[in-house]
């Protein structure tokens, strides 16, 4: 949990100037019913910049470029495609009275993200593709992703910070309160871990090295970022939960990669013969 900091109401000129030039725009186009969410527009514009990383980051990790893409656009689909299930499997009554309105809502959630790196492991496996390459060769795509999601958060106020008197304090309607932009921090975060990616992967030549590294940062970036955050609103008060989820799922994203990195370990160990000092080596078998 944050640590409990002392805090001032920010004046009225900076409520003022925060709300004029806040970053909270959640709704980027509405022409009569037809409404442009701006999350929307970030996610897809990701979506795709992902998708052409990807395709030069192949090359990187010793992957064809079109057996990248056909695993990328599954992962993307099954993301899809179990998000939208589990959503109608939670929200069934709701799914039958207003089929088209459910399926809009926003479904991606922790279960939907595991049952998707399941599917995409078993695809995968089925198609012979080396599963290290394959993580290395997304690494980058991921981070980038990564940003322009967190800008979407940013934009539509759904990623809430600490009250904050800083000069890059935003406003999230309706809270009065001047709040930390997560959301900001966290693309600028993912863009430097993109560059820092991209640079590792042309050095690197353990495959799975650099998918360890981008879970590494990535957890820990979360985790360090969790502090800047609001509480998580459902998480239990007692001693036994001394961590909001986000932090939680921050180290085991840590966790992750430290597996991860052992599986390298026998790639990176050196194979040298045995070498046996003169007079040692084993007297010639006798012919039966």
């Amino acid at each position: 949990m944050p640590s409990p900091c002392l805090w001032h109401a920010p004046s009225p000129e900076k409520h003022r100037a925060a709300k004029l030039n806040g970053a909270v725009h959640p709704t980027l186009l509405q022409l009569g019913h037809l409404t442009l969410p701006t999350f929307g527009l970030l996610a897809a514009l990701g979506l795709m910049s992902a998708l052409s990383l990807a395709l030069r980051c192949a090359p990187l990790a010793n992957l064809p470029p079109d057996t990248l893409w056909n695993a990328t656009l599954f992962a993307a689909i099954a993301a899809f495609v179990l998000s939208r299930i589990l959503l109608v499997a939670a929200n069934l009554r709701g799914f039958l009275s207003s089929p088209f309105l459910l399926l809009t809502l926003p479904s991606l959630t922790g279960i939907g993200l595991l049952l998707t790196a399941v599917a995409t492991l078993a695809y995968l496996r089925l198609k012979h593709i080396p599963i290290h390459n394959a993580l290395d060769a997304w690494a980058a795509p991921a981070t980038l992703l990564w940003a322009f999601l967190a800008l979407g958060h940013l934009a539509e106020g759904s990623d809430p910070g600490l009250p904050s008197r800083a000069p890059w304090a935003v406003a999230v309607p309706p809270d009065p309160d001047l709040q930390q932009p997560v959301g900001l921090f966290a693309a600028i975060i993912a863009l430097a871990l993109t560059a820092l990616l991209l640079r590792y992967l042309r050095r690197s030549h353990i495959p799975g090295n650099t998918a360890a590294l981008a879970l590494v940062f990535t957890g820990a970036a979360q985790f360090l970022l969790s502090f800047l955050r609001q509480p998580y609103p459902y998480a239990p008060d007692a001693p036994a939960f001394p961590l909001d989820p986000i932090q939680f799922l921050a180290l085991a994203i840590i966790a992750t990669a430290c597996l991860l990195y052992l599986t390298t370990l026998p790639r990176q160990l050196p194979r040298h013969p045995i070498q046996r000092s003169p007079g040692t080596e084993p007297a010639p078998k006798e012919a039966l």
